[in-house]
């Protein structure tokens, strides 16, 4: 039974999904705006505000914290994060992304759009 697990699936296994979320969290990092399934862009949202509050404190501990959660990426993403995104939100408390509906499509999907607060 799935007792206290609020996570989606998104039907795949565990080790898939945590692929999957990686990549689109270092793709959001990259792009900062990124166009997904509403599924996937709500599942993603939580896990990247963690890692810009982890960025705004500038440790060495929070840096590895940040590319474990990351797979460990290629330096340029850490460094975005920690140089470019985390100063722009140092006053503010959360609240870093923004999801937004584009609707259904053709294939029975929900698009969503997941962004970056400016």
């Amino acid at each position: 039974m799935r007792h206290s697990n609020k996570n989606r699936t998104l039907s795949r296994t565990t080790d898939q999904r945590t692929s999957l979320l990686r990549g689109l969290s270092v793709s959001l990092i990259r792009d900062g705006k990124i166009t997904t399934t509403l599924a996937k862009a709500k599942e993603l949202q939580p896990r990247i505000e963690r890692l810009v509050t982890h960025a705004k404190k500038g440790t060495v501990a929070s840096r590895r914290i940040v590319a474990s959660r990351l797979g460990e990426p290629s330096d340029t993403i850490i460094k975005k994060l920690f140089t470019d995104i985390a100063p722009k939100y140092a006053t503010r408390n959360g609240g870093y992304t923004r999801v937004i509906k584009m609707g259904r499509m053709p294939s029975g999907r929900v698009q969503a759009v997941i962004e970056f607060v400016e």
